[in-house]
């Protein structure tokens, strides 16, 4: 092997070569560049920032690479000088081999603009490669009756290198017995062959040792060599002859390993050893010996490993035949390979966008890829498609390159990611593809506001709900994402009633769940609208609202209401009235109650929970009318207590009892003569009320008791000490004082003077507390003899005289109604005497039982028959309208049994009018005028 040399000269040469290549290609409208191979690392190839219209620092700003087809990168930018230099070592014999031309072509990617330009770099040949053998030792055997001039084909050298480089001559080592010649073939190969000039004498010599030498046109030439072995054997006149001088063969590159391509087959004429014919290769490169084998008896050439089309289409070799003599001749072989579509095409992304937003335009490049297939021909010819029904579509760029482009407007909320699958398919039979995802994500943009699934929503609560309590919630859908689907809700302001909705309701901000703030109430309001409004976390934020209508539904909580008859304010007992000749079905009274709940829980009925007489009274069950169920006997009690319960029909069912007294009379006296004996119901709290009664009056009259012994002793010691002043003046006149002895503590007891009563059960009290019925606090000795039916009396020693004894006046007989002006049943003739009485039963009744009650109010002194001057309390219940001007005051000559006073109209009273009482009340009188 010879050592490579360069000079000036030759430097020269490539910087020129250089030079001119640059022109032609600018002229040429191409970007075209030369460089020698075995350059250095980072050899100078190109101005590509000057070819482009750049400067150097705008490779890097807009992203210019290299965008190579080989899997081998031989050249690199020089971002700083911006320049094309290579990336290593380049061999031109391992990337064109025997080419006379050895392009190298890629492409410059821009990627701001995702534009391409070609770029085409020439790898010119320097002298880098010795002309070599194949073999290092040539035998050849030689009959030793060999003429002269007999020709002796030799092995020839090779030379990788191209043009003058190549191999251009060869030159055998000195001898007499041989010469050589150089033949050339129809492509230019050399072909050297061994010439016998002599004859031979084995006897003489029978190995000639010979040397051959290869030369290149290179400066300075390359040479290689090999060693000839001649052999001088016996004579052998015929040499195997080939069928064909040159055999071809036909096969697909996917043939088996281990196939028979074809049979070379020469023929010796000569016996015995000399006809025994061998075959072998001839010349054929290493790389050949390990993909085929020769058979050397029978020349069957079959393969050693798999063929492909895509590192060669076809092989050529030569092969020999040699008799057992030593005489040889040689045969080419070419195996032709066919290619068949075993590559599939190759999809390589170049560039793509990770993310777009959903707002991009139309038109805009997103994706850029190269497409490219092995395979030759049809075969070769790639197509590319993607799904369908995408907002994208495929424009073709320069070569195979492709661009994915937007087609449509982009929305997130339809697809957030594309995962397109390109399909790159060939032209074969059957056609081979290849698929590859690519993902594009849709970013996202505030283009959607929340919204809620309905417009409207109805809640339903019951009342009485626990404060805090969850009682809804509302949820908002965004289908945007990430801080664009971030919803807070909140309450839209507005007023219930004149109150802020939020002070009933509040929400969640985050969760959207409704809290009531309290207690609803189905008899203060049954309904309410209030609206939220669902607000995302946007730039800028958007929002809709929705409309709640809260109704409260009712809850069983009110117990019925007694409207009539209504409980006493003054601790009296209310008492109906029922005429002893009463028929069966007579309306007694009414019961009237309501109920605040509505609904089924409104619905009210009415029945006897406890009679003093079983069968006697019934009540409507619907109507709560209290009626006789059979008529009055005599053993019937004057008074009768039923117990009715109202209940309504809620879950569970609330009821309210109510008593009524009613009393079994044909005439008011019957009634007021047995007054006393009307007992109420047992109720364990009126007892109790009792008790406390009585322990607040014990205690109140013993701090009273011991007001007056002091008070007395008082009195006393200023008696004594003016009596001492009297006796002491000796006869100074003192005016006689009206506050003088028992007298004044009479009047004293007198004025504060307090009724307790007890009702006939011993179970209801009631204290009446008068007004003082004098002006002084202490008087004289003359109010002594006075008495009032109204105060209790108090007898003392002091006091001199007795009253007379009061007799009883006799009963007045006007006190009674008359037939017409009697209240009655609602099928009564009303009287018209003096006005108009209620029409109806229930009222009339209403009216006897207020007449019962005016008249025992009456007879105990402490009331003005209530609801004003002549009204009898009726007014209260037939409006101001309705007074006691419509029927005769029978109250004057009103005759209580049992009691030394007439009932007396309290107008009278209040107006200083005398009441026209009894006799009892005329002596009286007579005897203090006396006095």
């Amino acid at each position: 092997m010879t050592t490579r040399q360069r000079g000036g000269n030759y430097k020269g040469f490539l910087l020129l070569s250089i030079l001119l290549g640059t022109w032609w290609e600018a002229w040429a409208g191409q970007i075209h560049y030369t460089v020698s191979e075995e350059t250095e690392k980072g050899s100078f190839v190109g101005y590509i920032a000057k070819d482009l219209g750049l400067e150097p620092r705008e490779l890097t700003e807009r992203g210019v690479r290299i965008v190579s087809k080989g899997k081998t990168q031989l050249f690199s930018l020089n971002p700083r000088s911006g320049s094309l230099v290579t990336s290593g070592r380049i061999d031109r014999e391992e990337l064109c081999s025997q080419n006379a031309q050895c392009l190298v072509s890629f492409n410059i990617l821009m990627e701001d603009k995702m534009n391409l330009y070609p770029i085409e770099v020439e790898i010119m040949d320097v002298n880098d490669n010795a002309p070599r053998f194949l073999t290092e030792e040539i035998s050849i055997k030689v009959m030793e009756n060999a003429a002269p001039g007999m020709r002796f084909p030799l092995k020839e050298a090779v030379d990788s290198d191209v043009g003058t480089n190549s191999l251009q001559r060869y030159q055998l080592s000195p001898s007499r017995h041989f010469s050589l010649v150089v033949q050339s073939g129809d492509d230019g190969t050399k072909y050297p062959e061994l010439v016998l000039e002599q004859v031979l004498d084995r006897e003489e010599e029978g190995i000639h040792h010979l040397v051959l030498t290869a030369y290149d046109g290179g400066v300075p030439s390359l040479s290689g060599t090999t060693s000839i072995h001649v052999t001088v054997v016996d004579v052998n006149d015929h040499t195997p002859v080939f069928s064909l001088p040159r055999y071809q063969v036909t096969v697909p590159e996917n043939v088996p390993i281990g196939t028979k391509l074809l049979t070379v087959n020469a023929i010796d004429l000569d016996e015995g050893v000399n006809g025994e014919v061998t075959y072998s290769f001839w010349k054929i490169t290493p790389e050949l010996l390990q993909m085929f084998h020769l058979s050397s008896l029978t020349g069957e050439l079959s393969t050693l490993k798999g063929l492909d089309y895509e590192e060669s289409s076809f092989y050529e070799m030569e092969v020999q035949a040699q008799d057992g003599a030593g005489s040889l001749t040689k045969a080419k072989v070419l195996i032709i390979i066919l290619d068949v579509n075993d590559n599939a095409p190759e999809v390589t992304v170049m560039s793509v966008s990770s993310s777009v937003p959903e707002d991009t335009p139309p038109g805009i490049v997103i994706a850029l890829f190269y497409l490219q297939d092995k395979d030759s021909g049809k075969n070769g010819e790639v197509t590319c498609t993607f799904t369908e029904h995408l907002p994208f579509k495929l424009e073709q760029s320069i070569d195979n390159y492709y661009r994915l482009v937007t087609a449509q407007n982009l929305d997130r909320e339809k697809f957030s990611m594309y995962n397109i699958t390109l399909k790159a398919t060939d032209g074969g039979i059957p056609p081979l593809s290849t698929d590859t995802q690519i993902s594009i994500h849709v970013s996202d943009t505030n283009d959607n506001p929340p919204t809620f699934l309905n417009s409207s929503y109805s809640i339903y609560i019951p009342e009485n709900n626990p404060r805090g309590a969850s009682i809804f919630s509302v949820t908002a859908h965004d289908p945007d994402s990430d801080q664009n689907a971030q919803i807070t809700y909140a309450l839209v302001e507005d007023f219930i009633q004149g109150v802020p909705v939020s002070s009933y309701i509040s929400i969640n901000s985050d969760t959207g769940v409704l809290y009531a703030l309290g207690s609803f109430d189905y008899e203060q309001f049954q309904n309410l609208q209030l609206r939220v409004i669902a607000h995302d976390s946007g730039d800028p934020p958007l929002s809709s609202n929705v409309l709640l209508n809260l109704f409260v539904l009712d809850q069983n909580d009110n117990a019925p209401e007694i409207l009539y008859p209504a409980l006493p304010t003054d601790g009296s007992t209310g008492v109906e009235l029922a005429p002893r000749s009463a028929d069966p079905g007579h309306l007694v009274t009414k019961v009237v109650a309501v109920d605040k709940d509505s609904g089924p829980n409104a619905w009210l009925s009415y029945c006897l929970l406890k009679v003093s007489e079983p069968g006697l009274f019934s009540v409507g069950l619907h109507t709560g009318e209290v009626r006789t169920a059979r008529a009055f006997l005599d053993r019937d009690a004057l008074k009768q207590s039923l117990v009715v319960t109202v209940q309504d029909h809620g879950q569970p069912p609330l009821s309210t009892t109510v008593t009524l007294t009613v009393a079994v009379a044909n005439s008011i006296p019957d009634v007021l003569a047995d007054l006393g004996s009307i007992k109420t119901p047992s109720d364990p709290e009126d007892s109790d009320i009792t008790l406390y009664l009585v322990v607040a009056v014990a205690t109140i009259s013993c701090v009273f008791l011991v007001f007056v012994i002091v008070l007395l002793a008082l009195r006393l010691w200023h008696w004594h000490k003016s009596r001492l002043l009297q006796v002491s003046d000796g006869g100074l006149e003192v005016p006689a004082s009206h506050f003088v002895g028992v007298d004044g503590v009479q009047a004293f007891l007198q004025t504060y003077s307090h009724e307790i009563s007890l009702t006939a059960d011993s179970q209801k009290s009631h204290i009446i507390f008068p007004q003082p019925n004098y002006v002084d606090t202490l008087i004289s000795q003359d109010s002594c003899e006075k008495s009032d039916s109204l105060l209790t009396s108090i007898d003392f020693q002091e006091c001199k005289g007795e009253a007379p004894s009061l007799q009883q006046a006799p009963p007045n007989t006007d006190w009674r109604f008359s037939q017409a002006q009697r209240p009655g049943t609602s099928g009564s003739q009303n009287g018209d005497e003096t006005g108009t009485w209620p029409n109806n039963q229930f009222d009339t009744e209403m009216l006897q039982a207020m007449i019962l009650a005016s008249a025992s109010e009456a007879a105990d002194g402490s009331s003005t028959l209530g609801g004003g001057a002549g009204t009898m309390g009726l007014s209260a219940r037939y409006g101001p309208q309705f007074t006691l001007q419509h029927v005769p005051d029978y109250r004057q000559n009103v005759y209580i049994p049992g009691s030394n006073a007439t009932l007396t109209n309290a107008a009278g009273k209040r107006d200083g009018k005398a009441p026209a009482g009894g006799n009892g009340n005329k002596k009286k009188s007579g005897k203090k005028e006396k006095k």
